[in-house]
């Protein structure tokens, strides 16, 4: 198995980046992983995580939700419930984006196809691409989709779509420039580039420090901040239109680490560490639990 170890990082290139935390997965592997952050655009960056051939083992668990679809326990029978109105949300803020009510659309790591399958019953002509074999099976007998191979993602049309989304995925992709600049070439002109990621800015992140569940060491790669977003989209000749909130995620991502950090989850004091870190950012969505991210050429 081989090991990415960065000296430079990857949004900015700067050499200027030290470890941080060490942060355990709690999900699969129970290892540890060094967190090290980047002084010039504030990246921070999973060390010594598994190179894209040998980390497929680290996303086989059962509690990995968005491969498998489970609702087994309460935290992701809870995930279950709000999933079905937070799809809503994404499509009517798709539409909202983008002033179509039909169009191209590419979803990058598709999962089991939840969000591919609410934009085709919409009417949208939809790519969904996604890598993980069972997830596109579980698609298959769910919704009947054919989610292709994420292997395509460099195969596909300059200038074909829209609007592209990434809801929670642009911290697992192994070469993050390729990713952004496919990502550039692929949309039309005026299309409209949507991308959802954690925020380790966010008060829950502060709360539960190195138990905070959204760093998901060592399938998340990178750990974005406002601020990296905006010199990684700068960077690739994208601007950042608007910012978005996912109240929801701070309420699952508490369960979590409060689970983490217990043994057991604490429901009480994790839903209130959910409402402290919404409150916190509802005079500024940039200080959300995870962020929306819509941008434009």
């Amino acid at each position: 198995m081989s090991n990415i170890h960065y000296t430079n990082c990857p949004v900015c290139d700067s050499t200027d980046i030290k470890n941080i935390l060490s942060v355990k997965d709690h999900m699969v592997s129970g290892e540890t992983f060094a967190i090290a952050e980047c002084n010039s655009c504030s990246l921070r960056i999973t060390q010594d995580a598994p190179d894209e051939a040998s980390i497929a083992p680290y996303y086989k668990s059962e509690d990995y939700i968005s491969h498998t679809n489970t609702s087994k326990g309460l935290i992701n029978h809870l995930y279950q419930f709000v999933r079905k109105r937070t799809i809503r949300n994404k499509r009517r803020l798709v539409e909202k984006t983008t002033g179509l009510k039909k169009g191209t659309l590419l979803d990058v790591g598709s999962g089991t196809g939840t969000f591919v399958n609410e934009m085709k019953q919409a009417g949208w002509q939809v790519t969904g691409l996604e890598p993980d074999i069972e997830a596109k099976k579980i698609g298959r007998e769910l919704y009947g989709l054919e989610l292709e191979d994420a292997s395509n993602f460099f195969q596909l049309a300059t200038g074909s779509f829209d609007v592209i989304t990434l809801w929670h995925v642009l911290e697992h992709v192994p070469d993050l420039t390729a990713c952004m600049q496919q990502l550039k070439s692929l949309l039309k002109e005026n299309g409209k580039l949507i991308i959802a990621v954690p925020n380790y800015t966010s008060k829950d992140a502060t709360l539960y420090k190195e138990y905070w569940a959204a760093y998901d060491v060592p399938r998340h790669l990178y750990h974005f901040s406002p601020r990296s977003m905006q010199v990684l989209m700068k960077k690739n000749g994208l601007y950042i239109r608007q910012y978005k909130p996912m109240w929801y995620d701070s309420f699952y991502i508490s369960l979590l680490s409060s689970k983490y950090k217990n043994g057991t989850t604490n429901l009480i004091a994790a839903f209130r560490n959910g409402f402290v870190s919404n409150f916190n950012a509802i005079a500024d969505v940039k200080k959300c639990s995870s962020v929306i991210y819509i941008t434009g050429k």
